[in-house]
């Protein structure tokens, strides 16, 4: 499948020489629309404010990795308030008591709270789909009535709707099989949602069509799907979800590789694909930051990943990285696609978030 029209060739043609440099990484302001920071500590903020980047942090219910939302919460709004400029944040809400009748009002009532305390959106997670049961041990998915009122609340209040829904399609794989070593080592140590071993729980398919029911019937909510929507295994199918849900975006958040491998195989299809829906796409790490991580080696990893995303997305240079075993050439994307995935897109859609 071609991505590119003969009008947008023409203006690929003529900034096709306008091209960020390595050199150029430090000055060009940047957005990182997908981290964690768990702690009070800063690291992570001041290692953005040195490379000139912005940072989308969310909350997410992930127990227990993390701590309580309350808590996650508690330190998101405290970095705000100290570093609006270079934190704006994203909240989450909790399953629990999901049986009560009133589940949604109160979960209403806790967006409410945290939006005015400068939250921006909504966070939710593959939890919802590949953990959680109701009281009838039924899998509770995004397009379950109980959520209606609360993406309504969303919408009405011009808030954002980030979905981290099901896993990457070698989730259903066997372990030697996956495309991405990222992926392999992730499954061998979280075997709970390695579902290659679960073949009695919901499928990849039920994933992606219970989060596609849910935005059909939503189809005003501004939605960013994260990682690339889970669709990262097929720029096809990326496209397809784009064409279909126009208020949506994605994000690259842990993602990348998977490009990447498509890149080995037609490079010119990868690289035409993020030219075409360059408007869509937005640079994120899922850099995470916990109580306790050593400054200096999580300074290291994000500054390695860091350059090897923008050595791949603003060079041709021949490259690997630690996902892939094989080498793979840089897609050398025109200066204003990389700045609208890396900046301009996040500002559209939280306008003023880093004032």
């Amino acid at each position: 499948m071609s991505y590119t029209t003969k009008s947008e060739k023409k203006t690929r043609n003529m900034t096709e020489s306008e091209n960020y440099s390595m050199e150029d990484f430090n000055r060009v302001p940047k957005i990182d629309t997908h981290a964690h920071v768990i702690t009070e500590g800063k690291t992570m903020i001041e290692e953005a404010r040195a490379k000139n980047f912005k940072l989308m942090v969310m909350a997410v219910d992930v127990v227990p990795d993390y701590p309580p939302l309350e808590e996650q919460i508690r330190f998101l709004v405290k970095h705000h308030r100290e570093d609006p400029d270079i934190l704006a944040f994203t909240t989450a809400f909790t399953l629990e008591d999901w049986d009560d009748p009133e589940w949604s009002d109160k979960v209403i009532e806790k967006m409410k709270k945290d939006f005015e305390n400068g939250s921006l959106g909504i966070k939710i997670w593959k939890n919802i789909g590949m953990d959680k049961i109701d009281k009838n041990g039924v899998y509770i998915t995004l397009e379950d009535p109980k959520f209606d009122t609360v993406f309504q609340f969303i919408k009405d209040r011009n808030k954002v709707l980030l979905s981290h829904a099901g896993e990457p399609k070698n989730c259903w794989l066997p372990l030697m099989e996956m495309t991405v070593n990222s992926d392999r080592d992730y499954f061998s140590k979280n075997p709970k949602f390695h579902m290659y071993n679960h073949p009695e729980l919901p499928s990849y398919e039920d994933q992606m069509t219970a989060r596609d029911n849910m935005l059909k019937k939503n189809m005003e909510l501004t939605f960013i799907g994260a990682h690339l929507a889970t669709l990262e295994w097929s720029v096809d199918r990326i496209a397809t979800f784009l064409d279909n849900f126009p208020n949506a975006s994605v994000d690259l958040a842990e993602r990348i590789c998977h490009l990447q491998v498509q890149s080995e195989i037609n490079r010119t299809k990868v690289r035409d694909f993020i030219i075409k829906y360059q408007d869509r796409i937005l640079y994120g790490t899922d850099f995470q930051q916990l109580e306790g991580v050593a400054p200096a080696e999580l300074k290291a990893y994000m500054n390695k990943t860091w350059m090897n995303d923008w050595k791949y997305f603003n060079t041709d240079v021949m490259m690997t990285v630690p996902q892939l075993n094989s080498e793979f050439q840089g897609l050398k994307l025109p200066k204003i696609v990389v700045d609208k995935i890396y900046r301009l897109n996040a500002e559209k859609i939280f306008p003023n978030a880093w004032d």
